[in-house]
């Protein structure tokens, strides 16, 4: 049989497309290589491809593929990379290599593949006989290399790729140092990158920083400004530098070292400054900006317990390289840290919404600093007396001893809520508790907030866009029966549900204060309402939308790296969870960072006098901050709080269960089996639409923990509380005398 050449290669090129399965893309590694040859980011390949950069993230790390066109242009774009930048050859054996180029070729087996953003150590080679100190990573030998000369192996994944998208920032957000066993000062970067520090004093460590080191993170936003650098102190390094390991209990209590100190008198002499916080477990070294660029480093100290043990967990016992992967998988994923988680999450939503901008150029050609719509500004504005908590200025007239009630006070909190079990439910095996991911977060998402000041109305005509407070009498809402569609009613069991306007479920009995998610909920579910007064902001906007994503995809990215993908069947994404947390210690301190981070920032927004010899009526620090907004507080947790209450609503409509018990983003039920799919109803895996679903992403549920039904009825009965909150306990079943305490 005779074929045409064109036949033949048309034949060809079918097995091919057999064997290949359709079009081939180079293994995950070699786009990652590919891609860090041409300099490209992440987010560039996704604003290119029009997908998000998880999706690039996947891609590189094998755990999906691009399809239909997309696949096409992914292929292409790896192609014509590979033409650009071929795959180099191996070095000739012959050829002799330096120390430095050694300890290269050896970190090289622990580069862990594409998508891997767990710590790794540099592995050298130290002398013969030499022994690394208990608990420390293997330090590089004794080759001193001058400080412009670096270890460059790097770990695949967005600690160190994005780190070196800036060659000002070349080494990323953050530095550990810490001494070798020979005595050298080293520098332990993301990515296994090392830098020998010449400094011998705290002032040339932050001249070193700032002149050398190539430290720091490019700005979240147009008109923002790059984060400082940020060096984190071992023990060892803080004796070399003549600071104390721990502070003493006086130190601790003030959160500083005396201005005495001589470490303080040194940074003087060198004309560097000290913000109001002073030297303490996060400090920052300055000197005033000169011409728009500031000169700033910033300190972090663990063993001054600067990383809080509820969310950092055991980072500060980690060894110096494997901190430095860890704060900056952090740090590159949300911000290079700025105090507490709390602190960073509060001033994250600063750094993607700056007070100010550049103006256009004037006659003169010159350009002014001016306000920045969609932010707070860079004053801050006075609150609503409803918004004020207890002892606020604005309340100085009150009588002594005087207790706001729900008339006087905006009260919206997340819910403490339980009831006793019915017959029926006691008749059921287990109790099953689900709890919502980044559930605060996922309220701040589309969320509409007050950016100026407010505006007192009397008899106001009520907006559900409108953000606010609102005087209102909702004592006449009947949970019975409630509207859950467009003109689609539901019969409820009232008494076994909570009340969706207070943090403990009680039924409202007369006019309280309220923000507007709470307010337009009530509307939703059919009741009327006639606000009496309200505190408006006409000045608004979705401030917070920027702060959600960027953390939003900051967990998600995490988890996915824990092996817990988005989008996957109920049943895949309940064995993903079982056990995320032991697949990778380190970045599961990083998931618990960004979850304090959220609920930090947040209650950061209204921050409550500390330690300042403050008296009620009295200012406190935090209100000179443009981002002290009791406000903007209330309506997300407002938000939140129905965003529950309307899927438990929802629930109880279509399958007749009620919740037992809920606290805060968990929520409780009785079932006769042990996992939220025998309750939570799924239909060829769909779930119930506007009810609970499974899955990683915020908003969405995880099964929070099991216990049984006897365990429940058994611990409340031994501590004499029939509507003990089971959702405290749900985890792990733990309760004692101090956890019982409501």
């Amino acid at each position: 049989m005779t074929h045409q050449p064109d036949e033949l290669f048309s034949a060809v090129d079918s097995l091919l497309a057999a064997v290949d399965g359709g079009t081939v893309l180079p293994a995950p590694a070699e786009r990652v290589r590919l891609r860090e040859a041409a300099g490209l980011t992440q987010a560039a390949i996704a604003q290119a491809l029009g997908v998000r950069v998880l999706s690039i993230t996947a891609w590189e790390a094998g755990r999906a593929e691009p399809k239909g066109e997309r696949l096409e242009a992914y292929r292409r774009l790896l192609e014509g990379l590979a033409h650009r930048y071929p795959t180099p050859a191996p070095p000739l054996e012959a050829e002799p290599k330096s120390p430095l180029q050694t300890s290269f070729a050896q970190a090289a087996p622990t580069h862990s593949g594409p998508g891997d953003t767990r710590p790794q150590t540099v592995p050298v080679t130290t002398k013969p006989g030499a022994v690394p100190r208990s608990g420390r990573a293997a330090r590089p030998a004794s080759t001193k290399a001058p400080s412009s000369r670096r270890l460059t192996a790097r770990t695949a994944g967005p600690a160190s790729v994005e780190a070196a998208d800036d060659p000002r920032f070349a080494n990323g957000p953050i530095a550990v140092i810490d001494i070798d066993d020979d005595g050298q000062m080293l520098a332990y970067c993301v990515g296994g990158v090392v830098l020998d520090v010449p400094a011998k004093s705290i002032p040339s460590l932050v001249e070193w920083t700032l002149t050398q080191a190539q430290l720091g993170q490019p700005k979240l936003s147009g008109p923002g400004k790059p984060a400082d650098p940020l060096l984190v102190l071992t023990e060892a390094a803080l004796e070399r530098y003549g600071l104390p390991v721990a502070l003493t209990d006086e130190e601790r209590l003030a959160g500083r070292l005396p201005e005495a100190h001589k470490v303080i008198k040194q940074l003087a002499r060198a004309e560097w400054k000290l913000t109001k916080r002073g030297l303490g477990p996060w400090a920052r070294i300055y000197r005033p900006a000169q011409d728009s660029e500031r000169s700033c480093v910033q300190l972090c100290i663990p063993s001054w317990q600067a990383l809080d043990t509820r969310h950092w967990g055991q980072a500060d016992r980690l060894p110096p390289a494997e901190l430095a992967q860890l704060l900056g998988t952090y740090a590159t994923r949300v911000m290079t840290p700025r105090g507490s988680t709390a602190v960073t999450g509060l001033e994250l939503m600063t750094a993607l919404h700056p007070p100010t901008r550049a103006s256009a150029p004037d006659a003169d050609g010159k350009r002014h600093s001016e306000h920045n719509p969609g932010s707070l500004g860079k004053d801050p504005v006075e609150c609503a007396p409803c918004e004020a908590p207890d002892g606020h200025p604005v309340l100085k007239d009150l009588p002594r001893f005087h207790v706001r009630g729900p008339g006087e006070k905006l009260f919206e909190e997340a819910y403490d809520w339980a009831r006793p079990l019915t017959d029926a439910e006691c008749m059921k095996r287990h109790l099953v508790g689900i709890d919502v991911n980044m559930a605060f977060a996922a309220g701040a998402n589309g969320l509409t907030v007050g950016l100026g000041a407010p505006t007192h109305v009397t008899q106001p005509v009520f907006d559900p866009k409108l953000p606010g407070s609102w005087l209102v009498d909702l004592s006449h809402a009947d949970l019975s029966r409630v509207k859950v569609g467009k003109d689609k009613w539901a019969d409820l069991e009232a008494s076994l549900l909570p009340s969706p306007f207070t943090p403990k479920g009680e039924h409202p009995t007369g006019p309280a204060w309220y923000a507007t998610p709470t307010v337009a909920y009530a509307v939703e579910l059919g009741y009327d309402v006639a606000p009496i007064e309200a505190y408006v902001r006409y000045d608004n906007g979705r401030y917070l939308d920027a702060w959600y994503n960027r953390l939003r995809d900051a967990y998600l990215a995490t988890m996915a790296d824990l092996g817990v993908p988005a989008d996957v069947p109920p049943e895949e994404f309940l064995a993903a969870m079982d056990g995320y947390r032991q697949r990778d210690p380190h970045l599961t301190i990083v998931v618990s960072a960004i979850k304090a981070t959220v609920k930090g920032g947040l209650g950061k927004l209204r921050e409550r006098p500390r330690g300042e010899g403050w008296k009620p009526g009295q200012p406190w620090r935090a209100l000179a901050r443009p981002t002290w907004r009791p406000d903007i507080r209330a309506a997300v947790i407002a938000r939140t709080r129905t965003n529950m209450h309307r899927k438990i609503v929802k629930h109880a409509a279509f399958t007749g269960q009620y919740p037992v018990a809920i606290l805060s983003d968990c929520a409780v039920y009785a079932a006769d089996g042990e996992s939220p799919l025998n309750f939570l109803p799924y239909r060829e895996g769909k779930p119930l639409p506007g009810g609970f679903k499974l899955g990683v992403n915020p908003g969405l549920v995880k099964h929070e923990g099991t216990q049984s039904v006897l365990w429940g009825e058994g611990i409340r009965e031994q501590f004499d509380a029939p509507e003990l909150n089971l959702a405290r306990y749900i985890k792990d079943g733990t309760v004692t005398d101090a956890d019982s305490g409501e």
